[in-house]
């Protein structure tokens, strides 16, 4: 039976098959390289993510005992802690996020505050009036924050 003769769905069907077939090694290279660009870049994230983690800095909050926040403060508290994360600059998410930790030790209870090594200064302001932040090393190994300057705008003359 010729191609001729084979019904109009039949003959697109066989020209599919064709094409699919010498297309085939060509896709075949085009996704493994895919892959193995994704596996590389996956591996460079974990990396990034692994050495922030590694350096995170942790300051320890400690409130007086007529600490009472209002909503207000709680606000800017949060929008203080989001800070963090720019600071930390194109580190992954992951690796740039402030994290809190409360643990309780001889029947005191202890808040602890972790964020990226370069948030350290945005981690030693006070956020709250009546809470006080001990930062484990000296003042003098704080490094200022550091953002990208926008680039200059031109003129239209």
């Amino acid at each position: 039976m010729n191609r001729a003769a084979l019904p109009d769905g039949a003959r697109l069907l066989l020209d599919a098959a064709h094409w699919i077939a010498v297309a085939a090694p060509y896709l075949s290279v085009v996704i493994a390289a895919g892959f193995i660009a994704w596996c590389g870049i996956s591996w460079r994230r974990a990396l990034l993510v692994r050495d922030a983690l590694a350096g995170r800095v942790r300051v320890e909050a400690v409130p007086t005992s007529t600490f009472d926040p209002g909503e207000g403060e709680v606000r800017r508290w949060s929008q203080h802690l989001g800070r963090v994360s720019y600071a930390a600059g194109d580190t992954p998410r992951r690796g740039r996020a402030a994290r809190l930790h409360y643990s309780a030790r001889e029947g005191r209870m202890r808040c602890y505050i972790e964020g990226h090594a370069h948030a350290h200064a945005v981690l030693t302001m006070p956020g709250f009036a009546e809470v006080e932040i001990r930062a484990g090393g000296s003042r003098s190994d704080i490094q200022p924050v550091r953002f990208s300057a926008p680039a200059p705008r031109r003129s239209r003359s």
